[in-house]
């Protein structure tokens, strides 16, 4: 079965490039190829690495840390106008796993947060409301991971609210004396640019080259692979836990 890595998408030329090594990396992890695709904002589309990847069962990976309008429904229907979905197989995303908290807390302290330190999480900014409570559950763990007396807010790269600028401002304006950013985001781009705008005292890198993102890929991999759901599954047949059928959801 092939394997496709689906990303956000990003002009930014560092973001790209962090894809390119994320692919990499995950395709070392499971001695496999591993094509690479944007959702949107660049090429290669879905149907374009779907094109290359060539007929038969593909085991779809998105690299999201939040299951929202792209991993519910941009995807599938991608998959779907590209005539694969009854033979796609599309893996729960990267997030909101537990299993990347320690990137998380990682992170942080390479940024050098301080004992004492107002602790913020940013995301990606979602209109989903199931996806902005499952980012919200992960700065209510990363809160409890790093033994916060606080609860950690959450603030947004774009189109939610508040956004990671406000966030920042309201934790002064409430007595913090210095304040850290943990970024819910998986690549270096526009968004990246702007937490790193937002007037904190520390920002922490996104989560692409930490090796528990490429870990957790290569599982979500593996167990879409084993899963087959798509591929096996008779028409109307539930989803094992964290896949579907790309074809029921279209």
């Amino acid at each position: 079965m092939s394997v496709l890595l689906v990303l956000h998408g990003t002009r930014h030329p560092d973001g790209a490039r962090t894809a390119r090594l994320l692919a990499a990396r995950t395709a070392a992890r499971l001695d496999r190829p591993v094509e690479l695709a944007y959702a949107d904002v660049r090429g290669p589309t879905v149907a374009q690495a779907l094109a290359r990847v060539g007929a038969g069962p593909v085991t779809v990976v998105p690299a999201f840390l939040a299951s929202g309008y792209h991993v519910r429904v941009d995807i599938p229907e991608q998959l779907r106008a590209a005539g694969r979905a009854p033979d796609a197989t599309v893996t729960a995303p990267l997030g909101p796993s537990p299993e990347l908290l320690p990137a998380l807390a990682d992170r942080l302290a390479e940024a050098g947060v301080r004992e004492g330190d107002a602790v913020l999480l940013a995301g990606a900014g979602t209109a989903d409301p199931s996806a902005r409570g499952e980012v919200a559950g992960v700065a209510a763990r990363l809160g409890r991971l790093l033994s916060r007396p606080d609860p950690v807010p959450v603030g947004w790269a774009a189109t939610a609210g508040p956004s990671v600028a406000e966030a920042v401002a309201r934790l002064r304006a409430a007595g913090a004396r210095r304040v850290a950013v943990a970024s819910w985001l998986l690549a270096p781009g526009l968004f990246a640019d702007r937490v790193r705008a937002s007037g904190a005292d520390a920002v922490a890198a996104p989560l692409a080259g930490h090796p528990a993102v490429v870990s957790l890929l290569a599982r979500r991999a593996r167990a879409g692979a084993a899963d087959g759901v798509g591929v096996t599954a008779p028409a109307g047949a539930p989803a094992p836990p964290g896949a579907y059928r790309a074809s029921a959801m279209c």
